[in-house]
């Protein structure tokens, strides 16, 4: 397995969208800043003064100082942000992808939750979900209307704690009760499926910790199952990105890596020196010249972008799809003393070629529209005859991905 070291600091166990860790330490101002700022720093202590002393209502201070610190980032790119402690730590979970929780992934189905996933050996699983389930309340209080987020919220709780969906599934004559106990779950980064003929289909929901080390097992997998059916390779691989909206910086980087020898994965530009750095592949532990496939769309950012960028300009795979989301800065989170964070944009990346992939995305070799809509828990031969962009990547591959001119048009 490919090793590579990061040179900034680690600080915690993850952090989204292309995020570099930061260790959490003092902030060092040029001396004849130093003035200045607690100037203004007076200033603001002023104003919180007399808006907690004379306001006509009675405010609370912790918000007036959060709000205060949103309104200094707001001048800045959307992608520094200011997170209160309970999000910061929702930001953690879904970067270390371990929570308590049910084992399940949910999407919007008009105007309600749907189940689209349902994890193995998980309370969801134990509980009898299956993908299609529609979740109307979480202990009796209504999802309808909810945004999807607030709903996954209900859902996910502290270990051992018991909650009761209220689901509604074709066939039954009325919704029922269902209860479970949350648990901690681990949701995996990637999932591996035959597409049949000899084609593996490895998805990449996010970059996470493990990414690299369960996209390793599955392509693993994926080797074994060539060689128990005759063949020396895979007869091509579809790497899915659509959807994927980023994750670890290095996580992307080491996935990347899996399937280059060498050249320039991607590099990274900041104001502070310390923040330009160049990623190269290494030869040791790189995956077979099998043909093939990365799918992207308008959901793909940030790491995944970085991945598809790179196989494109290396001429490793084809890129089939919509053009991609455009976030081509790099982040680093700052944990704050209340438990708090701050998400800093520190750098842009440039592809291998030299591209800026900010605003403008990754352009698809082959565009390929998507269907309207998929039914829930499609999996292999089935997913690949119901959605024309499986289908366009593996008549690619069937093609030899390689000799795609970018910028042709599909259906």
């Amino acid at each position: 397995m490919k090793r590579r070291q990061h040179s900034v600091a680690p600080f915690l166990a993850g952090v989204v969208v292309g995020l570099v860790l930061a260790a959490g330490g003092g902030v060092a101002l040029a001396a004849g800043n130093v003035d200045a700022a607690y100037q203004k720093l007076r200033v603001f202590s002023q104003v919180l003064t007399y808006v907690q002393q004379s306001y006509v209502d009675e405010v609370d201070g912790d918000e007036l100082v959060y709000d205060a610190v949103v309104g200094m980032l707001s001048g800045l790119d959307p992608h520094t942000v200011f997170m209160r402690p309970a999000e910061y730590e929702k930001l953690r979970e879904d970067t270390v992808g371990e929570f308590g929780g049910l084992g399940i992934e949910v999407g919007v189905a008009g105007d309600v939750i749907q189940v689209e996933v349902v994890h193995a050996d998980s309370p969801g699983a134990h509980a009898g979900l299956r993908p299609g389930d529609r979740i109307l309340a979480v202990d009796s209080e209504s999802l309808r209307g909810q945004p999807i987020e607030a709903s996954v919220r209900l859902m996910r709780g502290l270990p051992g704690t018991r909650v009761v969906l209220t689901v509604e599934r074709k066939g039954w004559e009325r919704p029922r009760d269902i209860p479970l106990v949350r648990r901690q779950v681990r949701v995996p980064s990637v999932d591996l499926e035959d597409l049949g003929d000899g084609v593996a289909y490895v998805r990449v929901r996010a970059f996470q910790e493990r990414t690299d080390f369960e996209l390793s097992k599955a392509l693993a997998q994926v080797r074994r199952g060539a060689k128990a059916a005759g063949r020396e390779l895979p007869a091509g691989l579809v790497l899915d990105l659509r959807d994927n909206p980023g994750g670890l910086l290095d996580e992307g980087v080491r996935v990347a890596d899996r399937f280059l020898a060498d050249g320039i994965i991607v590099t990274t530009k900041g104001r502070n020196p310390r923040n330009t750095e160049v990623e190269n592949a290494r030869p040791d532990g790189t995956e077979p010249e099998y043909p093939m496939v990365v799918l992207v769309n308008d959901g793909t950012a940030s790491a995944s972008e970085i991945v598809a960028g790179a196989l494109q300009d290396h001429h490793r795979a084809a890129v089939v799809g919509t053009r991609t989301f455009g976030k081509g800065s790099v982040q680093t989170l700052f944990g704050l003393d209340d438990g708090a964070g701050l998400k800093l944009t520190i750098a842009r990346y440039f592809t291998p070629s030299g591209r800026s992939i900010q605003d403008v995305g990754v352009e698809p070799d082959l565009a390929v529209r998507p269907a309207d809509e998929l039914p829930a828990g499609l999996k292999g031969a089935d997913r690949a005859k119901r959605d024309p962009q499986i289908a366009a990547a593996l008549d690619a591959l069937r093609r030899g991905p390689k000799n795609l001119a970018r910028g042709q048009k599909g259906g």
